[in-house]
């Protein structure tokens, strides 16, 4: 489902979406951790991202619902330096194994965020999300993201739908100039070096609102 801006009235609309979700055989990525324990641990994290993992600004992550194993590794990636930010790398330094694993599965079971998205260069960002763009080689998102943006845990692709689109537009364009690369096979940063500013603002906006 889409959620969406209609000519600035706020009306919402609900747009059907078919699921096709790209299944990965693998699911000895999923992490394991104590939600409970989580939520103590993570209280440091909420001045950014939200006691309940919607982030603060909208240039920082909504981390509910997101995978346990996604969060897991993008906090591993911070401390080993692989993926680079001067705040995570000092939040995540001190973090035990089994605290980053319960920090992930505490926000993993958080309620899901539901954005809404602006009808401006809606159709544009649904065009890419679901077909890509063939003549510039850009695979449609939905494959490893699923057309709802649910993501896919066994494989750590994140759950996309709902995340703050200032958050995503930042994403693409570290992917887009190397800044970012801790995608596994360099997947993101071979898409995001053929998006241009206005198709990542437009994708950005249509992710925003799926749900």
């Amino acid at each position: 489902m889409l959620k969406v801006f209609l000519n600035s009235t706020k009306q919402r609309i609900a747009v059907p979406v078919v699921l096709a979700v790209l299944a990965v055989a693998s699911s000895s990525a999923l992490a394991a951790g104590d939600p409970a324990a989580g939520k103590a641990k993570a209280a440091s994290c909420a001045g950014c991202h939200g006691v309940d993992g919607k982030a603060l600004l909208p240039e920082y992550p909504n981390l509910a619902a997101q995978h346990e194993s996604y969060i897991a590794k993008q906090l591993r990636d911070y401390q080993s330096g692989e993926r680079k930010n001067a705040i995570m790398a000092g939040m995540a330094a001190a973090l035990s194994e089994q605290d980053i694993d319960d920090i992930a599965a505490y926000y993993a079971s958080q309620p899901a965020i539901s954005g809404v998205a602006d009808e401006e260069g809606l159709q544009k960002g649904m065009d890419i999300y679901r077909g890509g763009i063939s003549g510039a080689g850009v695979p449609a998102c939905s494959g490893c993201h699923g057309a709802n943006g649910k993501g896919n845990p066994a494989a750590t692709w994140p759950a996309l739908a709902g995340q703050n689109a200032a958050y995503i537009i930042l994403q693409l364009e570290q992917f887009r100039s190397t800044e970012r690369a801790n995608d596994p096979n360099a997947m993101m940063r071979s898409v995001a070096e053929r998006l241009t500013d206005a198709e990542i603002k437009a994708l950005s906006n249509y992710i925003m609102g799926l749900h």
